[in-house]
């Protein structure tokens, strides 16, 4: 199955990209979340707005669980964020009494990364609990000057709406992510395991090359030993062969977030695959009947039949004012279905998968929850520059999206170079 962004079709196809770089360093990539509310200063919950650099939240999360001597349950975070990237994000801990606060904040100290506040409040942080992301971003490796050349994509992104697709961080450092998802799902742990610890390509670092070889022989102990420790999850389901457990056991050893991440995946490509096609149609920014149609405020979704399409649809309608989009899914248990041609459309992806309603219904091995999800993404408070530094040239970008919509989507149809646009450092141990 291939990789579910490399090519997906752009919205902006008749419009040149300007190629280039980006997360050549954490500086030139900042997100900073933008909170749906603030802590109101007393409660049993410790929130804390962190600065981290060359972080997965979930190494984060892993640390301070370790300083405030808690268990990672009772952590609190409103979403994930880049590893290669200065990102500033919101955790809660679980804390009813306060008195050893100033202890367990001096420890930020000596951390890797900074505390910019902290402030108590009567709720754990939940995921989702975010009004949006500020993203500042630097395209290097261009002239300046290519930022004449962004402004018509970027405002036909702003006027139309952007496609929502997931960013190929989603897919993993190999972007297979939702093929281990559907074999997870569908439990073929063996294969499942070949396919994230076999296989060596030219483009593993050496010492996972050589890891990957070892486990193809056979020979667990001498991969596990040139693994890199960066790729923490395979080297649970690899300490688990080691010890000798059987395929099944050594895919349970991996933690149970990273294995709902791997459904997630899954979803995500599936959702990339029906928007591609939506996209192509040239039907982005129009309803249709038997949509499901998703008011950008709060998520709900509603049935479209053919009245309500060409209400919404009109010139200066709802679809216009980018109030209201369609949906896809995010296939599972719970996922309400539209109907008619954009049912037919999603029940040909999920087929292509070699999935079904009732799989997706049965399964009691991992968890996984359907929804829906608005097809575009509004661009808002857009900033846009080139310029020069000690760095050398560049195209400056900033924006605010919404939660769960992807930056790099956006710099993928402004640049056109699909995913290596990164820097070949930054995708080495890209989670």
């Amino acid at each position: 199955m291939s990789c579910a962004t490399g090519s997906l079709t752009y919205l902006t196809a008749d419009l040149p990209g300007i190629g280039g770089t980006i997360k050549g360093r954490p500086e030139d990539f900042l997100v900073e979340e933008q909170p749906q509310y603030e802590p109101s200063g007393e409660g049993e919950h410790l929130f804390l707005y962190i600065e981290k650099r060359r972080q997965t939240t979930t190494d984060v999360i892993r640390r301070v669980a370790k300083m405030f001597s808690v268990q990672r349950g009772k952590i609190g975070y409103a979403g994930l964020k880049d590893k290669h990237a200065v990102t500033r994000q919101h955790l809660s801990v679980h804390l009813p009494d306060p008195s050893n606060d100033e202890k367990y904040l001096s420890r930020f100290e000596f951390t890797p990364f900074k505390l910019l506040w902290s402030r108590r409040h009567h709720n754990k942080l939940r995921r989702g609990h975010l009004k949006s992301n500020r993203f500042v971003i630097y395209i290097r490796n261009v002239d300046a000057s290519a930022a004449v050349r962004v402004r018509p994509v970027l405002d036909l992104l702003i006027n139309q709406g952007a496609p929502n697709y997931f960013g190929h961080q989603r897919f993993g450092y190999r972007q297979m992510n939702h093929e281990l998802g559907r074999l997870l799902l569908t439990r073929r742990w063996q294969v499942l395991l070949d396919l994230m610890l076999g296989g060596a390509r030219e483009t593993d670092n050496p010492a996972t090359h050589a890891g990957r070889k070892a486990y193809d022989r056979g020979d667990y102990t001498a991969a596990i030993e040139v693994w890199s420790k960066y790729l923490r999850h395979d080297r649970q389901a690899l300490d688990a062969l080691c010890k000798g457990k059987n395929a099944h056991d050594a895919v349970m050893a991996v933690e149970q977030h990273q294995r709902e991440f791997l459904i997630s995946a899954m979803q995500s490509a599936m959702f990339n695959d029906v928007l591609d096609q939506r996209v192509e149609a040239g039907l982005l920014s129009r309803l249709v009947e038997g949509d499901l149609a998703s008011l950008h405020a709060n998520r709900a979704v509603f049935a479209v039949d053919a009245d309500q399409a060409r209400a919404d649809n009109a010139p200066g309608g709802r679809v216009d004012r980018l109030e209201v989009s369609p949906s896809g899914p995010m296939w599972g248990p719970r996922m309400t279905m539209p109907a008619a041609a954009p049912l037919a459309c999603e029940l040909r992806v999920l087929e292509r998968y070699e999935l079904s309603q009732a799989l997706l219904d049965q399964a009691d091995h991992i968890t996984i929850i359907g929804s829906r999800r608005p097809m575009r993404m509004a661009i808002a408070n857009p900033d846009l520059a080139g310029g020069a530094d000690e760095h050398g040239p560049y195209v400056r970008l900033a924006f605010d999206l919404d939660k769960g919509s992807f930056a790099t989507t956006i710099l993928r149809e402004i640049m056109k170079n699909d995913d290596t646009s990164e820097s070949p450092r930054s995708r080495t141990h890209n989670p």
